[in-house]
């Protein structure tokens, strides 16, 4: 397999510790830097693994002991890490949102190109077994050709739970460029690139209560739509229905589910790797198993990474690299997925359709490992 890929994490902040998790037992990767704006951070995570090293964020970025860096930084700086990372001569991989903005993202996958290095993007959750099977069975044609799709994701927000909420309610953020990367991976993994949307946004609260932590009690101000509805056109002409909402206190709806001429596919809620994939099909199809809810059958693991976390992604990069085939969770696609955000932000502002500009294309499946 050769030398593995070695990895300096930026942002040693809540998410960290999925990802070294992870990476500790991935083939093919080591972690060797940490890296935090909070030093006392930064040595808490790098003291759990031996002969990783807790240093400034600018040492990380130059140290040759890292061939890629993974950046767990707030969205806000996502872009400013990873263009310094890319003027480095370092790989990046980055947690969603690929960047605040179309123009940030731009910027990191002209400064890659320019660079001849590679840019990955979270989430890697589409690459488990959940998403992957769900997939599978599409391609297969079990339930003939889609038509439509539905996506769901409700939660009274994250200030309930969170220490530091606020990153949340501030732009780059929001459910839809927080919650939304996970659902629109999805679909676009299912379906294909979005070419339109249309949609409505509003914020029904203008400030928040953070609920648990040494701040319970802060009261912050939201800058950012809460609760977002939309349609996307895919390029195949499938069309999906969205609603992202830190407005709901509880819902039944499903997470994703995809309508064809032939069928009905349930996927799992694709903020997980894995999770039941059921299907309906006209074949099993009668009036009383209709109304009933009846006639679903549960389809086994056919693809996906089996056992994946948050990292899985980094491994498959790093495979990719030395096998030369791009990454499945690929700068492209995390740009696209962003412009498919900022294009529902901008129709819920003009009250109009718009025209998705990028495209992608879709990732190789992930036979069953």
């Amino acid at each position: 397999m050769g030398e593995p890929l070695k990895v300096g994490i930026v942002g040693a902040g809540k998410i960290s510790r999925q990802y070294t998790t992870t990476l500790a037992r991935l083939p093919g990767v080591a972690l060797t830097r940490v890296a935090d704006l909070d030093a006392d951070r930064a040595s808490a995570l790098a003291a759990d693994f031996a002969g990783v090293q807790a240093v400034p964020v600018s040492d990380l970025i130059a140290d040759d002991a890292v061939d890629l860096v993974l950046n767990l930084t707030v969205p806000r700086a996502h872009a400013e890490v990873a263009l310094a990372a890319l003027a480095a001569g370092k790989h990046v991989y980055g947690e969603k949102p690929l960047a605040a903005t179309t123009l940030e993202g731009r910027a990191i996958l002209d400064a890659a190109r320019a660079a001849g290095r590679t840019v990955g993007c979270a989430p890697d959750t589409v690459l488990g077994t959940g998403v992957q099977t769900a997939r599978a069975a599409l391609d297969a044609g079990e339930i003939g050709v889609p038509v439509a799709a539905t996506a769901f994701m409700v939660t009274p927000g994250h200030e309930r739970w969170h220490p530091d909420p606020e990153f949340y309610y501030e732009p780059g953020g929001g459910p839809l460029l927080d919650m939304g990367p996970y659902y629109l991976t999805a679909l676009v993994t299912l379906l294909g690139p979005v070419r339109r949307v249309t949609g409505l946004a509003s914020t029904p609260r203008a400030t928040r209560t953070i609920g648990d932590g040494p701040r319970a009690g802060t009261v912050f101000p939201v800058r950012v739509p809460t609760h977002q509805t939309g349609v996307l056109e895919h390029a195949g002409g499938a069309l999906t229905t969205i609603m992202m909402s830190f407005d709901v206190w509880a819902g039944r709806l499903p997470r994703i589910e995809v309508y064809g001429t032939d069928g009905t596919l349930s996927v799992p809620d694709p903020n997980h790797f894995d999770g039941p994939v059921e299907v309906f099909t006209s074949a099993s199809a009668s009036a009383s198993a209709s109304a009933s809810g009846e006639g679903w059958t549960r389809l086994p693991e056919r693809a996906g990474y089996r056992d994946a976390g948050r990292g899985t992604g980094v491994a498959d990069l790093a495979e990719a690299l030395r096998t030369g085939a791009p990454p499945r969770a690929n700068g492209e696609l995390a740009y696209h997925v962003l412009d498919v955000m900022e294009c529902l932000h901008t129709a819920a502002e003009a009250g109009a359709a718009v025209t998705v500009r990028s495209t992608c294309e879709v990732p190789a499946p992930v036979p069953l490992a």
